[in-house]
């Protein structure tokens, strides 16, 4: 049943892009829009969403602010998607007195627990920040949920972690909207683990970061779930790298000769002039 679900999900995803396509081709027949507003409008529709998992656990949740794929198998996400605007950045809720809580969406024997984390070592590290979900209360409350969380290491989820998350809102200010992927890292090996549910220690974790205004753009970034206090430009890596790492397909729906430019690319600089 849950194989067909994610089908039926993955159609859905797939329908949404379909008619942006439609009112694409609407666009360009009146000519009432700029190009560049047309190349955004192109690759707007669910173009956070990496392709389909190889080889690996996959249930995809869509949520009010993003959307995640998860993994039964290691009790986090493979990633977590969305798409931050600027309306996105603020909001009038507050995180205060919100707990983490289980996703009854997935099976009692596959989901993480609050428990599974007490006493880790680990901090619950949002995947999708609740700062990005301030604008809508459910929005907030979902990111909550531990289908978006990973053991981070406390420095890593407090410090250099918060600041990519800082810089993606600054960018979602400065361009207007941004799309964001993010996850842990899995190296081939033995991994560590933590409660009675055995949730998964990744070894590190990777954003990704896409701007479809004016000229295309996108950078990633890599971090080791350990101890740290480094610039941004230190975890700086083109988001092909990212994919070697992870094996993930991000924005598959980008037309072939933007996804090739962009995900080749790694220049901090032109997100920070």
């Amino acid at each position: 049943m849950r194989k067909i679900n994610n089908i039926i999900k993955w159609i859905s995803l797939s329908a949404v892009a379909l008619l942006s396509a439609v009112s694409v081709s609407a666009i360009k027949d009146n000519g009432s829009r700029s190009s560049s507003d047309l190349t955004v409008a192109q690759t707007s529709a669910n173009i956070e969403i990496p392709a389909p998992m190889k080889n690996s656990s996959e249930e995809i949740l869509v949520r009010r602010g993003y959307t995640t794929s998860y993994n039964l198998d290691n009790k986090i996400p493979n990633w977590v998607a969305w798409h931050l605007t600027f309306n996105h950045c603020f909001g009038p809720y507050k995180r205060a007195g919100i707990k983490f809580q289980e996703d009854a969406d997935i099976p009692e024997d596959k989901r993480s627990v609050d428990w599974d984390y007490y006493n880790s070592g680990y901090d619950r590290g949002h995947m999708c920040p609740a700062g990005d979900n301030k604008w809508d209360a459910e929005a907030l409350m979902q990111s909550f949920l531990l289908t978006n969380i990973c053991p981070q290491q406390s420095s890593l989820n407090r410090g250099d972690w918060a600041e990519v998350e800082k810089a993606c809102r600054k960018w979602a200010k400065k361009y207007r909207d941004i799309y964001i992927v993010c996850g842990p890292i899995l190296y081939p090996q033995k991994h560590k683990t933590i409660g009675n549910n055995r949730v998964v220690v990744p070894e590190g974790f990777f954003k990704v970061v896409l701007c479809m205004r004016g000229t295309p753009k996108a950078i990633g970034f890599i971090f080791k779930n350990a101890k740290c206090n480094n610039p941004l430009s230190s975890y700086a890596n083109s988001v092909d790298q990212v994919e070697r790492m992870t094996g993930i397909d991000f924005f598959p729906q980008l037309p072939d000769n933007i996804e090739n430019k962009v995900e080749a690319e790694c220049n901090l600089n032109d997100w920070q002039n």
